[in-house]
């Protein structure tokens, strides 16, 4: 395992997480995967308010049934933002009281995914009226936040200069973060990339075309190691649902070196396959098609068939796909079939993409019965 400076938090942070939304299975299962993954040389554990029984099974795995000390591991806890100073206060408390624990190492604000969000922050008398307090009374140590939100958002927040961190989502199959990326190195803020696995494209179950592509490698290695390669990132996510998931991620933990040739040609074929199989329905995620008057995420759903189209990635996009309509601000956006044809994106589209085109083809592809979010 390697270990990363976390920006100006100055932690020392194992490069792969554990994040505790999946191991719900049971208090025991809980425990097991938490004390493989501490075995393998993880030290640093995420949960949140909101991932169901996460933070009281962690606080009781904490007390009773974990050999090493609370200082050679690391807690992040996630509280979502609210106008409401006391209301955060409250949060924090029972955090404390969940997770058993005299102090949290890193509170992030979870889901800074409007600019209502971030004013909720920002303003006189909001929660972080009640978070600066509560850091002074020594509760908590260091102050980040999460987010699922635009780029232009994040990179908002980043300049406020609150933050010491950030969790943010950038993988290979979704550059489109790179800028915040970047302006969090430029500011010495930590980079948690969240669900790289999952979010970053089902890569534990990937369809044949991407594993052929992916040669000699696995696609879920050759993300993660696109990922440990840049070293303005600190640590990756793993949300194992038992100590099983833990090992092909862990098998790449020390191998946090710039890519190599092999890598490099790998990264080069799928650039090639994607510019050969969409020709010129390509879209490049420039996102100048937006707003949408339908409110639609044309670049979002774009970039789900181009994935789908180019490398037979159709679970994961339906997977997404549903989501439009069904996960709120965690997901933004209307289904393609809202698209009115008006037109209104088309001059703007450097590509001269038949957009209203390709979004009836994407929502056939990709539209399916919607699922419950993983914590519901």
């Amino acid at each position: 395992m390697r270990y990363r400076r976390f920006g100006k938090t100055n932690l020392q942070l194992s490069v792969f997480s554990l994040g505790t939304m999946r191991c719900l299975a049971s208090q025991k299962t809980f425990a097991q995967t938490l004390q493989q993954a501490i075995a393998l040389g993880i030290n640093h554990i995420e949960t949140a308010k909101g991932y169901g029984k996460s933070e009281s099974y962690l606080g009781e795995t904490l007390k009773s049934e974990l050999s090493v000390s609370r200082e050679q591991i690391y807690i992040t806890t996630k509280l979502t933002p609210t106008a409401d100073a006391g209301q955060m206060y409250e949060w924090i408390e029972q955090s404390l009281l969940d997770l058993q624990l005299d102090y949290i190492d890193c509170l992030a604000i979870h889901g800074i995914n409007t600019w209502e969000h971030l004013s909720w922050v920002t303003r006189d008398n909001g929660c972080l009226q009640a978070i600066q307090e509560a850091m002074k009374a020594g509760k908590i140590r260091h102050l980040g936040f999460s987010t699922h939100g635009a780029l232009e958002l994040i990179l908002a927040a980043i300049n406020t200069d609150l933050f010491e961190f950030v969790n943010l989502h950038y993988y290979y199959f979704f550059q489109r973060h790179e800028g915040a990326i970047s302006s969090s190195h430029q500011k010495d803020m930590g980079v948690f990339i969240i669900s790289p696995a999952d979010k970053g494209g089902l890569l534990y179950t990937p369809p044949a075309t991407l594993q052929e592509l992916c040669q000699p490698f696995s696609p879920l290695a050759f993300n993660y190691r696109f990922l440990l390669s840049d070293r303005r990132i600190t640590t990756l996510s793993i949300g194992a649902a038992n100590p099983e998931e833990l090992i092909e991620p862990l098998q790449v933990s020390d191998c946090d070196y710039p890519l190599t040739p092999d890598e490099v040609e790998v990264l080069e074929r799928l650039n090639a396959h994607l510019t050969e199989t969409l020709g010129t329905d390509r879209c490049s995620q420039c996102y100048q098609c937006l707003p949408c008057p339908e409110n639609i995420n044309i670049p979002e759903v774009l970039r789900l068939r181009n994935l789908a189209v180019t490398y037979d990635m159709t679970d994961f996009g339906q997977y997404r796909y549903r989501m439009f309509e069904n996960a709120g601000h965690w997901f933004p956006g209307n289904k393609a079939n809202r698209c009115t044809q008006c037109g209104d994106c088309l001059p703007r589209c450097p590509e001269k993409l038949a957009i209203p085109k390709l979004l009836s083809d994407t929502h056939q592809r990709l539209n399916g019965a919607t699922r419950r979010r993983l914590w519901e």
